[in-house]
């Protein structure tokens, strides 16, 4: 979604060597743009994705309709490839056979070292290698409430019903009453669904159960639908009880239409879930979550009265959610007097429960790095920035010439976004290296409008033309056959911004108020052979042309402002050199020094309000990348 500035958070610890099997689309993605995975081959009919990781290691990920997965594939410079089926009847039973043949030859080499317990069977019979051995983590006590669990009042709300029904089934069923057998918690990674289905079985203080969806899928079919069989009696065993299902978009989603166009394992394994939770006795007291972030690709007869009845939205937490969490996380932290976690809270916009509580977590370790006794504010927003921008590069050498493209490019982006009137205020402008940049500027976004969603087309429009900003000073100080690399991400965010207003947002007069995205649905290599596009070739080219306009547009609009105002920009630049930091006050300062008619009413009371409480919301810089030395 536009204005979700959002930098992907820190790596989550995970090799690329433990990355093996099937695993949820959102996993998949994560690992993609973590650098993990180096090349996917995509099934024809574009449901099902193999991966193959750095660490050569593999498995396989049953793809969303994402109308964007193949540009996203290609923009992380993965190596894809399409496996292609093999076209007549007879073929297609080829593999069948051949696997056959091997089981049966597999079978006799186990059946000779039967006896022995020599080889691969041990003893063992060899047939049960398709028998269940899935990891159901069963927890009679999660010593979590709902206490526990901050900045997700509504879904709490919700759940409390779910609790009330476990402690006392006897009022509703007398009323004739049946409770869902089903919630499905759907927000982003970290904003606490696996938490909060916790805190449920241990407010009714009943028994938790929990499996990851992706532990269903095995390549032989039928061991999936063993291993739901198989949990699902262990959750009557233990009656009532709460039943988690993590990821479930690893296992639940769209069943294929048609002959030939499924997963014959991942459909087997939904049909038994479904199968299951239509089982239900009575009210037996076996309540099923599950948790997704993708619900849009999960099949809908899961999705249906009787199965999942209800959909709990758990978003990411406001300033006062913020503020709660932040105390839950601070009750085994010595913090110093003078910390606010309301100031705290102001500058965390955007960020999740996990995010939060590793901005606590950090600043304690970098306390006891400092050797104090206390966590001080100076700790917590240094453990912010880190997660959002990296640790600072201390003690480098750089040519004179990069440290004057680096600020002039931040320059750039600086003075473009501190003189539009509808934008974000611009906070702090750095060039010291941190993680993968070279430089930054780090944008504060006003708190309602992020959370709303709700973005004016002039706002786009500043925002595509800011984010040019960096490349127009360059080209301005050295001329166009001397501009760098380092505007490569600026432009891919432009540009995805751009298509966005005129494919979806209807912001073009061209194309006009609809959306022309194409079916989300189509697979992504139909997609990329023109299926499921209804467009057409003309349609497809004024959208083209209408975002080379907006573009250019915006790129001469910037280029005209940073023309008219050089002074300014050689000044920010040459501050930067001396300083290499500044914030927005600073740099408010330094244009109406020169030029006081460019800062627009208000901003400097604004900014000052921001500095006065330290900050930053925003979790994306503007510029992250690395901009080559000269």
């Amino acid at each position: 979604m536009i204005g979700n500035a959002q930098m992907a958070m820190a790596d989550n610890g995970v090799e690329a060597a433990d990355i093996r099997g099937t695993i949820s689309y959102g996993r998949f993605k994560e690992y993609v743009m973590d650098h993990k995975i180096d090349a996917v081959r995509v099934s024809d009919d574009g449901r099902e994705g193999f991966y193959h990781t750095i660490a050569n290691t593999s498995g396989s990920v049953n793809l969303a309709p994402d109308p964007d997965l193949l540009k996203f594939l290609t923009e992380n410079k993965i190596d894809l490839s399409v496996a292609h089926t093999v076209p007549n009847q007879f073929a297609a039973l080829v593999p069948g056979i051949i696997g056959a043949l091997v089981l049966v030859g597999l079978y006799g080499l186990f059946s000779q070292n039967a006896g022995g317990g020599a080889g691969f069977g041990g003893g063992a019979n060899p047939m049960q290698m398709g028998k269940s051995k899935v990891n159901i983590n069963l927890e009679p006590d999660t010593n979590v409430n709902f206490d526990s669990v901050a900045g997700v009042d509504e879904a709490k709300e919700e759940l409390a019903e779910i609790v009330d029904f476990l402690k006392s089934p006897d009022r509703y069923t007398e009323l004739g009453a049946k409770i869902p057998r089903g919630a499905l918690l759907i927000g982003p990674p970290g904003t606490g669904k696996t938490l909060l289905a916790k805190a449920v079985a241990g407010e009714a203080g009943v028994p938790f159960l929990s499996i990851s969806a992706a532990e269903f899928i095995e390549m032989f079919v039928g061991v999936g639908a063993s291993r739901v069989r198989d949990m699902f009696a262990k959750a009557k065993e233990n009656a009532p009880c709460i039943v988690f299902i993590d990821e479930l978009d690893a296992v639940g989603r769209q069943r294929a239409q048609g002959m030939g166009m499924g997963n014959d394992e991942r459909e087997q394994t939904i049909n038994q879930l479904l199968t299951e939770m239509d089982g239900f006795e009575g009210n037996k007291g076996i309540i099923v979550l599950a948790a997704t972030n993708i619900p849009e690709v999960l099949d809908k007869a899961l999705l249906r009265p009787g199965r999942f009845d209800r959909q709990i939205a758990v978003g990411l937490p406001d300033r006062a959610g913020r503020e709660r969490i932040l105390a839950v996380h601070a009750k085994d932290k010595k913090l110093a007097p003078s910390v606010s976690l309301g100031e705290i809270a102001k500058r965390c916009l955007g960020m999740s429960g996990a995010d939060l509580s590793n901005v606590m977590n950090e600043a304690a370790i970098l306390a006891a790095r400092k050797k104090i006794e206390e966590i001080s504010m100076d700790e917590i927003y240094d453990a912010i920035d880190r997660m959002q921008i990296g640790m600072e590069k201390k003690g480098g050498t750089f040519s004179a010439d990069r440290q004057k493209l680096v600020a002039y490019h931040e320059a750039g982006h600086a003075i473009l976004g501190a003189v539009m009137e509808e934008y974000d205020l611009v906070n702090k402008i750095s060039i010291v290296p941190r993680g993968g940049a070279g430089g930054v500027t780090i944008f504060t976004p006003d708190e309602e409008v992020m959370e709303s969603g709700m973005y004016s087309k002039a706002y786009l429009l500043n925002r595509i033309c800011v984010g040019m900003g960096g490349r127009i000073a360059e080209e301005v100080i050295n001329g166009k056959n001397k501009v760098t690399t380092g505007a490569s991400n600026d432009f891919q965010q432009v540009t995805n911004t751009a298509k966005m207003m005129v494919e979806q947002m209807g912001m073009s007069d061209v194309i006009g108020p609809r959306n022309v995205a194409g079916d989300p649905n189509t697979s992504p290599m139909m997609r990329a052979m023109g299926g499921g596009n209804d467009q057409g070739s003309i349609l497809q080219s004024n959208i083209d042309d209408e975002v080379d306009r907006i573009l250019q547009d915006q790129y001469d609009r910037g280029m005209k402002i940073i023309l008219e105002n050089k002074e300014v920009l050689d000044q920010i630049a040459k501050t930067l050199i001396e300083k290499e930091k500044i914030d927005g006050g600073q740099l408010l300062t330094i244009i109406e020094t020169l030029k006081p008619e460019l800062v627009p009413a208000g901003a400097k009371e604004k900014v000052a309000e921001m500095i006065a409480r330290g900050g930053s919301g925003n979790k994306k810089p503007v510029d992250a990348e690395l901009v080559p030395a000269v």
